[in-house]
Parts: C-alpha cells; sequence; structure tokens
C-alpha cells in the first residue's frame, strides 16, 4: 500500500529510512458488528418504505431511526478500521490507531528479538493473520499485526529486515 498524502502524517521517517511494507488490516476486521450494523440499517430502510406513505407516521420514524442507527454504527466500525495502520520501515516498526485521539506504537528494529505468524483456517482460506513480535527482555507480546492481509509478505519483509539489521549492527558478544 503506498504512503501517500495526509493519511501518514503521524510518520516522520528518519534520514534514509523507507518503507519497505505498510497496511491496514483486513477488511474482515470490520466483523460481524458491521454485518449486524448494516443489517439493522436495511432492516430501519424497509420498515420506513413499507410505510411511507401511510398512516402510521410513528413507524415510519421508528423505521428512519433505525436506519440511521445502523448507518451510524457501520460508520462508525469504518472509521476504526480505516484509522488502523501497520508499517515496517528499515528501521522501525508502526502501528497506528484511532479516530478522534491517536495511539502510535513504535519500536526501533533492533529491539526484536522474535516474531510469530498465526493463521487460523479461515485466516488461511480468506488470506489474513497476525503477526506478533516479541522484544528483548520481556516474555510477552509487545506488538501485534492483527489479521493483516497477505501475513507471509508482511513477515517475509520483516524478516528480511531483522536480517539486515543483524548484517550491518553487529551485536557484541559476552
Amino acid at each position: 500500500m503506498p504512503l501517500d498524502g495526509d493519511e501518514y502524517d503521524w510518520l516522520h521517517l528518519s534520514e534514509g529510512e523507507r518503507v519497505v511494507w505498510a497496511s491496514r488490516p483486513h477488511p474482515i476486521e470490520l466483523g460481524r458488528g458491521f454485518i449486524l450494523a448494516v443489517l439493522v440499517a436495511l432492516l430501519g430502510g424497509a420498515i420506513a418504505a413499507w410505510n411511507w406513505p401511510g398512516e402510521l407516521w410513528a413507524l415510519r420514524w421508528v423505521g428512519v431511526l433505525v436506519l440511521a442507527a445502523g448507518v451510524a454504527l457501520a460508520a462508525i466500525r469504518f472509521l476504526f478500521w480505516t484509522n488502523t495502520r501497520y508499517v515496517i520501515t528499515s528501521e522501525e516498526l508502526y502501528e497506528k490507531r484511532g479516530v478522534v485521539s491517536r495511539d502510535v506504537t513504535q519500536f526501533k528494529m533492533d529491539r526484536v528479538q522474535n516474531t510469530t505468524l498465526r493463521q487460523s483456517v479461515a485466516g488461511r482460506v480468506l488470506g489474513f493473520g497476525d503477526l506478533t513480535v516479541y522484544t528483548a527482555g520481556s516474555g510477552d507480546p509487545e506488538l501485534t499485526f492483527t489479521r493483516v492481509p497477505d501475513p507471509g509478505e508482511a513477515n517475509a519483509a520483516l524478516s528480511r529486515q531483522l536480517g539486515r539489521n543483524e548484517h550491518s549492527n553487529p551485536r557484541s558478544t559476552p
């Protein structure tokens, strides 16, 4: 996914740093809540349309309110999905979340100790998975790119950068 416009105004690359992989979660991340919200909107629209010229004006307005609530809920889910970004650069990992406020998690590549790629059966069929990053000195995951599309590509990009950084920044041995 190309990095263009103000969409990535939160990403400040250092000199020589370049983006090697960027994405947002797979559309499956919208989840059942999005589908339910769309169904509620359709139900509200059907109720309002069914009784539009009718005399049951209260039922018509209930339909309009249900339609508006469904659209609002679907829009909120969509906004959270579109405002989540995962970026791997030549030097760091970034995760950005937030619609009104913004939460950016950032790790230097030399802190990464291990990575894990997980795909469920549904993830393999639909092409999404989780890429988890563990940093030095912690047994718990520090960062998880949740439901990334084509997780093998993300994992390969991260592995290439980890290999490049190990060769360019050799660690001293005790």
